[in-house]
């Protein structure tokens, strides 16, 4: 009976492997409005364990740059049967070494602009479901309790810059807690948002420190931090302000 068990969760996990790869790159396009697509899904029941594989997200249309964020791995740990119910709860998710472009300027640029599709995407109430033909009350909902984004590296095109490579800059690490623990949980829409926000806003916050670092003009400067707290509110404005 215990063989039978195990056998029946390495074949179940086989096939959520297939259906969670072509589920991101169904849904992903939609949430986005860019290009998204993996290598792999490595999904194991019994570990309660996943690593994805090769994400690369492209930008929106109008940028010339063909990424806006690439991650050769995504470790997860999960609680394995919820993956069967509604609400899917993820102990961890573990971003190492994401490269990340920013193209633009503080006014406007590819990572906002993606923020800003994923938001009108839920708002339009874009679902991940079970089944594409029901309403949204089979809609996936999850629970992420630690979130690590670590060793992300930016490479920054800003328009009229005249620069022929991009500058490149270190991110500081980013941890995200406690999302979806309440109730139902959130949906996919909503979890992309918010992880988007804290990539965008933590790579806005270094970029225009990184610029105030090489333009010294007080003019310049208070320019660039009005755009950056119109954008991204407290959150910004408390880092200029450290």
């Amino acid at each position: 009976m215990l063989a039978i068990v195990i056998i029946t969760l390495i074949v179940v996990g086989v096939c959520l492997n297939h259906i969670v790869k072509k589920g991101v790159e169904t849904y992903g396009p939609r949430l986005t409005r860019t290009s998204v697509a993996l290598d792999s899904v490595d999904l194991s029941l019994l570990t309660g364990s996943a690593k994805v594989k090769g994400l690369a997200v492209g930008n929106p249309q109008g940028y010339q740059t063909p990424q806006s964020i690439s991650v050769g791995l995504i470790a997860v740990g999960l609680n394995p049967m919820s993956v069967f119910s509604r609400k899917v709860v993820i102990r961890s998710i573990r971003i190492e070494s994401p490269n990340i472009t920013f193209e633009g300027g503080l006014a406007g640029n590819n990572l906002t602009q993606i923020l800003n599709n994923v938001k009108s995407t839920g708002q339009e109430g874009g679902a991940l479901s079970t089944n594409a033909a029901t309403a949204p009350n089979s809609e996936k909902r999850f629970e992420v309790d630690d979130l690590v984004v670590t060793s992300a590296v930016v490479q920054v095109y800003i328009n009229g810059s005249g620069m022929a490579k991009p500058q490149v800059i270190s991110l500081p690490p980013i941890h995200l807690t406690d999302l979806g623990m309440d109730g139902d949980g959130i949906t996919a829409a909503d979890l992309t948002e918010q992880i988007l926000s804290a990539i965008s806003s933590a790579t806005l916050e270094t970029v225009v420190q990184t610029a105030a670092s090489l333009d010294k003009s007080s003019a310049n400067l208070k320019q660039i931090r009005q755009r950056a707290v119109n954008q991204f509110g407290n959150t910004v404005s408390n880092f200029l302000n450290k």
